[in-house]
């Protein structure tokens, strides 16, 4: 048993029926045993295999608790009996295995959970084709439905999952050979289920989904210990998406190279560079991620200043394995300036493999883009020009001799301005403004050779010279400043506008908004919060939601805070935002507080939608007093009238006949009102309910009692072993009275309706059925609304409040009322109260105990 409280869960998985799970097991129980473990057997099927059932030897075997359904005797595990006996180890076969009505629980998986809570290992046995994610994906294999399907969180939480694998050549041999199936269903196996295609397919799904749960724990594994370097576990492709023409040939190609490798995960990202990302058109990256997904991939979103390093920082954190670009779209002339992204990936990819795609837009150079400030690399080479131009022109000029003057040499010069203004900015045209002026001086401004000026004129010309080169080289950085400021509001909108796409798209939880935007700005974690009390020292927060890892518990735990409005805050952890990010994120928690409001109106909303049926409710109810409850009064009037009347002699058996009718009247009139008054109750909540374990028993001569004459026109078949019920015994018996009222008006002479029960998990069902006309299926949501009778045709009979009454009453206690196809034609009304047992305390109510004989009424 496990030291942490817990139960350890071990299972063993397979492909197909024969494989060698249970063998597996039994293998294991015996070597634990063997080491001094305790061990027992909790339930393991054969199915007959003599190899099978000679590992049960030497084991301790629970026996099975035999149940009796529908006059049919089955066999299950005896959960009670294994928690009592408290081994360290039990073992339980058919993980996906659902339990006979009467059990404890629906499903075997949850009495193994049961096993685990209280501290028992578990080691049992699961097929592919049971797991609930993938039973439609086996039934278009194979064309067999699978009735009995267990939920994938249930094998994925297991502390061990061991693959049973078996070639399908292999297994059909085992089947041939009779170690499966007996011999008289070999050949239908074979043909059918077992083909060698259908086991190929089933293997292949083992195979991939257990992929997937150890490629989950590598991963959790990478993150505890800090490993960035990529392992090669499975291969990983990213594709790199600019938003140009190329993007859908890059993807597709990407994808076959993923393809290539069973199971090669594909993800395709786009970087938005701070200074903006150039030619990415938001409607083309939308087309191109659907086209992404379609082929089974994911998208994503960075913004990153250095794009290689981007690109490779992603690559690496999802331990990729290759990189997928598309040749370079520069012209040739561009590519002289330098290395593009593509070499400059491929110089720093280390263990990624790099794939350079050639595609159609190659060399044809991009449209006209906005490159934010200036480069380095054009700075630099603006510094360069500004030391070699002054003196190479000086030297050209010079070469002239005196056939050009002053003016001309200034504009040369100012044209070097200009030119280096727009190679490296401000500073370096600055520099060469500096020393043209000086050059100028010097060489061409009489005296020559000297640092002086002879002429007015001269003087003049060199300081407008100087005044034009400052003011070139101004309107140039300015420019280039707004041009940097142009491409990261292109930046910032494109990413808004894909975000905006995501929200459109449907995932309008704050979760996934937040995911979002951890994963744009490269962030560890996203969190919102919601100030919900505040005083002069403390301020208390509660998270409203979070995407990544650490959660935030106060706003000083996080990197930045961006606010949403009052009293919400948008908490991220991972580094510190610039002030242009900050303005970014802005947005996104507006948008993020717009959804918390936008929810919790719609929660109003839903709270007020009560408050409108209960006012459609009483305009029905108006409607219905004016007519259904004259009808009994003026029964009963004319009928006291008669018997007052002085003009006519009545005999005996009038009289007694005008007063049962103004009894029967009376009465119906008093059943109404109780109706009416129990129904505006349940619509303002007021009823009072008061549920206690009781029996069936304890409600059937109430029921009979108040359908009068008409009960002997009910037959009742209980169990004599039933649990106890957690129900109102008085709102119970209203619901069975209300059913059977509504069962005995439509059933034929001679059929009459019958009162049935049955324990299904932890829960009591009480059928009421009847063999009328029965209900459409599109007729049955109707027939439980308020003043509403099937065809509505007959007002004499009341204002058609039975069944909305039992099932108000019923769902007030916890239970539901459902309507269900008598076999054979009818209606089943099917009362399911949730099963009782008795507290300390308590005293067991009378008829709770096993009866010798069920009671059966006429």
């Amino acid at each position: 048993m496990s030291s942490s409280g817990r139960g350890h869960l071990r299972v063993y998985l397979g492909a197909a029926p024969g494989v060698g799970k249970t063998y597996k097991m039994l293998g294991e129980g015996q070597r634990r045993r063997d080491r001094g473990t305790d061990v027992v057997v909790g339930f393991v099927e054969t199915h007959g295999r003599e190899h099978t059932a000679a590992m049960l030897d030497g084991l301790e075997v629970i026996p099975r608790r035999i149940l009796d359904y529908r006059g049919a005797s089955f066999t299950e595990m005896d959960l009670d009996a294994v928690l009592a006996r408290r081994p360290e180890v039990a073992l339980v076969d058919e993980l996906a295995h659902t339990n006979v009505p009467g059990s404890r629980h629906a499903k075997r998986w949850e009495d193994i959970d049961a096993l685990l809570t209280a501290g028992i290992d578990v080691i049992s046995a699961v097929n592919i084709q049971h797991l609930e994610s993938i039973n439609d994906v086996v039934e278009k294999i194979t064309g067999v439905p699978q009735q009995e399907t267990v939920p994938d969180r249930v094998v994925r939480a297991a502390d061990q999952i061991e693959l049973v694998d078996m070639t399908p050549e292999a297994l059909r041999r085992r089947m041939a050979h009779g170690n499966v199936y007996a011999a008289d269903k070999i050949d239908a196996a074979l043909g059918n289920y077992f083909r060698v295609g259908n086991l190929s397919a089933l293997r292949e799904l083992a195979l991939l989904w257990l992929a997937d749960r150890v490629d989950a724990g590598l991963q959790q594994y990478r993150s505890q210990h800090d490993i960035d370097s990529t392992w090669e576990a499975r291969e990983r492709v990213v594709v790199a998406l600019t938003g140009g023409p190329e993007g859908e040939t890059l993807i597709r190609r990407a994808a076959r190279i993923a393809a290539r490798s069973s199971g090669g995960d594909l993800l395709a990202v786009h970087i938005t560079r701070s200074d903006g990302l150039t030619g990415a058109n938001p409607t083309t990256l939308e087309q191109q991620r659907d086209l992404v997904e379609s082929l089974g991939g994911t998208y994503h979103q960075i913004v990153g200043d250095d794009i290689p390093d981007a690109l490779l920082s992603f690559a690496r954190a999802e331990n990729a394995t290759q990189l997928v670009l598309g040749g370079s779209r520069r012209s040739w002339f561009s590519s002289l300036l330098g290395p593009g992204i593509g070499a400059g990936t491929i110089r720093e990819s280390g263990d990624i493999d790099v794939h350079i795609v050639t595609h159609s837009e190659m060399g044809r150079g991009r449209l006209p883009r906005l490159h934010g400030s200036l480069s380095r690399r054009r700075q630099v080479l603006g510094f360069v020009l500004a030391v070699a131009l002054p003196p190479l022109l000086a030297l050209l000029l010079g070469l002239g001799g005196d056939t050009l003057n002053l003016t001309s040499n200034v504009l040369a010069f100012l044209l070097a301005v200009v030119v280096v203004a727009l190679v490296g900015g401000l500073w370096p045209a600055i520099l060469t403004a500096v020393a043209g002026s000086l050059v100028l001086n010097y060489f061409f401004t009489p005296p020559t050779r000297a640092f002086t000026i002879a002429e007015v004129n001269n003087a003049l010309a060199l300081g407008i010279f100087v005044l034009v080169a400052g003011l070139v080289s101004s309107v140039v950085d300015r420019a280039a400043r707004r041009t940097r400021q142009a491409a990261r509001s292109a930046a910032e909108s494109e990413t808004l506008a894909t975000l905006a796409g995501t929200v459109l798209r449907g995932e309008t939880g704050l979760p996934a908004l937040l995911e979002r935007v951890r994963e744009a700005f490269g962030m560890t974690s996203a969190c919102l919060m919601e100030r919900i009390d505040t005083d002069e020292l403390v301020e208390t927060w509660r998270p409203l939601a979070s995407a990544g890892t650490p959660t935030c518990r106060r706003p000083e735990d996080g990197d930045a805070e961006i606010p949403g409005r009052e009293n919400l805050v948008l908490v991220l952890q991972g580094r510190t935002l610039a002030a242009d990010e900050r303005r970014l994120v802005g947005a996104f928690a507006a948008h993020a507080a717009a959804l918390v409001d936008r929810t919790r109106l719609s929660e109003a909303a839903a709270e007020a939608k009560p408050l409108a049926e209960a006012d459609k409710l009483r305009t029905a109810l108006l409607r219905a007093v004016g007519h259904d409850l004259r009808s009994p009064l003026a029964s009963a009037k004319a009928s006291v009238t008669s018997l007052r009347s002085d003009d006519v002699e009545w005999t005996e058996d009038e009289r007694d006949e005008l007063l049962a009718t103004a009894d029967e009247s009376l009465d119906r009139l008093a059943r109404l009102v109780d109706n009416l008054l129990d129904l505006s109750r349940l619509q303002a909540g007021v009823l009072p309910v008061f549920n206690r374990p009781m029996a069936l028993d304890e409600i059937l001569p109430g029921v009979l009692a108040e359908l009068g004459d008409d009960a002997d026109r009910v037959r009742v078949d209980i169990p004599h072993t039933l649990p106890l019920v957690d129900a109102d015994p008085a709102l119970l018996e209203r619901v069975i009275a209300n059913l059977l009222a509504n069962a005995i008006r439509y059933s034929p002479l001679g059929r009459p309706p019958v009162v049935t029960s049955s324990a299904l998990g932890d829960v009591v069902e009480i059928r009421v059925i009847d063999r009328g006309p029965g209900i459409p299926p599109a007729e049955r949501g109707r027939v439980f609304a308020p003043f509403q009778r099937l065809g509505d045709t007959d007002n004499t009979v009341g204002v058609g409040l039975g069944l909305a009454l039992a099932r108000g009453l019923a769902e007030a206690m916890h239970g539901t009322v459902q309507p269900e196809d008598t076999p054979g034609g009818g209606l089943t009304m099917v009362v399911s109260m949730p099963s009782a047992t008795l507290r300390p305390g308590d005293t067991p109510v009378p008829g709770s105990r096993e009866r010798s004989e069920p009671e059966v009424k006429g």
